[in-house]
């Protein structure tokens, strides 16, 4: 057995027995078909085409343990304020029932911890869960070792007036924890559901994430996730939606933080007249690595995709985009779109970006296309022939570029949050004093 993956066989055997769910059959085998799995397949490497960007090797070598937990209780109100909404936070993977606020929910919305929610509603989370599937062994892992995560539920014909907050925090600076979140949007249900990611400065955490959402005839879910941990952490996410008759599936991805950071987001179409949007942030510096791989699966007929990815890496940075549009044979009527956008601010960073399209229809319009480039020269003369200095000159230029994406965000309040985070990032930090 690889010295690599015998850590997590270990912390299986520790952990496996005080998960919650532990004592239902079906989910105690599902979890160790799950581990079995993981320890035949590893953890990807650069060999498989979808990872050949992007080496786990470093994240392989780690060793995490609990302990040394510090307050996050700041952070978390620093999302908080100004925001409306319903709030579950986990720190360290597990429920934080005194930072989360979910009393007076409307009838016909359900928000909890998964780790309180089997013995009411066991059948309806099976349904949902996965399963054990030919495919990466990180997916493997999480549903090996995932113990707690959110049970989002709408009743039919249900509209949550309120966003759903799900925040999931790093306390301890060399722990690994694993989060499972699920989301049931029933027919003619609407719900806007954000995940925000953050960590203790400095923290070298390990989160693996993985969201997976049902939805029913007509119903429509617009979907956020801001990732903010540490530089020093480590991320692996997966957002998997399953879409019905009609339904509308909006995906906002924006990466921020984390040493390395890796998105999956697929949606599969199981019926006509769906629509997505997939729009996509993510900003790179030091040496720091970011990887979004999407996969907008048209199924059925006379369905609808847009999708949005826009990326801007700094000093060393490196940032990949791997989209792949797959039309299947007789889902004539598809309407797909898909563009990403690359920005360097130095010579030394790097972008991979690879936008496919796979058409086995005849009666398809769709498109793709991808750019990489610097900052305009022409831009950047006209800014500095008006009396602005340069480091300013290119951080307006760049913050111009990253707008058309956080534009798309709806939510006012968060927004405002990326935009001021997006500032602070900025090479020249001139425009910092708008962000307040």
């Amino acid at each position: 057995m690889s010295t690599e993956l015998q850590p997590w066989a270990d912390a299986f055997g520790q952990r496996a027995g005080g998960l919650p769910g532990a004592r239902l059959p079906w989910l105690a085998a599902l979890r160790q078909q799950a581990l079995d799995r993981f320890m035949t397949e590893g953890w990807p490497t650069p060999h498989i085409e979808a990872w050949r960007h992007t080496s786990l090797s470093p994240l392989a070598a780690q060793s995490f343990q609990d302990g040394g937990r510090e307050s996050v209780a700041e952070q978390v109100a620093t999302l908080k304020a100004g925001e409306t909404g319903y709030w579950l936070v986990f720190v360290d993977g597990a429920y934080d029932a005194a930072l989360s606020e979910i009393s007076s929910l409307p009838d016909g919305v359900t928000v909890a911890a998964l780790s309180a929610s089997w013995a009411q509603d066991a059948e309806a989370i099976e349904a949902v869960y996965g399963r054990v599937e030919q495919g990466y062994g990180t997916s493997a892992l999480n549903l090996a070792l995932a113990g707690d995560g959110a049970w989002i539920r709408l009743s039919r014909a249900v509209v949550a007036e309120q966003p759903i907050h799900i925040v999931c925090a790093a306390a301890s600076p060399k722990a690994a924890h694993f989060l499972r979140h699920l989301i049931v949007a029933e027919a003619g249900a609407q719900a806007t559901v954000v995940e925000h990611y953050i960590g203790v400065p400095g923290a070298a955490n390990f989160c693996h994430a993985t969201t997976r959402l049902q939805l029913g005839r007509d119903a429509r879910v617009t979907h956020l996730k801001l990732q903010q941990e540490s530089e020093q952490a480590w991320h692996l996410g997966e957002i998997e939606a399953t879409q019905g008759h009609g339904s509308y599936f909006g995906s906002h991805s924006v990466s921020l933080g984390a040493r390395l950071a890796r998105n999956d987001i697929i949606t599969h179409f199981a019926d006509e007249r769906c629509e997505t949007m997939f729009n996509g942030l993510y900003y790179v510096n030091q040496r720091r690595h970011v990887d979004h791989h999407t996969l907008i699966a048209h199924d059925k007929p006379n369905c609808v995709s847009h999708e949005n990815y826009r990326g801007i890496m700094a000093d060393t940075g490196h940032g990949v985009f791997c989209g792949k549009i797959l039309v299947a044979e007789g889902a004539d009527g598809t309407d797909a779109i898909q563009r990403t956008d690359s920005l360097l601010l130095s010579r030394l960073a790097k972008s991979d970006a690879r936008p496919e399209l796979e058409i086995y229809a005849e009666d398809v319009k769709c498109a793709h296309g991808a750019t990489v480039g610097q900052i305009d020269a022409d831009s950047l003369f006209y800014l500095r022939a008006r009396g602005i200095d340069e480091a300013r000159a290119r951080d307006i230029l760049t913050y111009a570029f990253a707008a058309t994406s956080v534009a798309r965000i709806e939510l006012p309040g968060l927004r405002r949050h990326v935009e001021r985070a997006l500032r602070g990032l900025l090479p020249g930090g001139s425009l910092m004093e708008e962000a307040a």
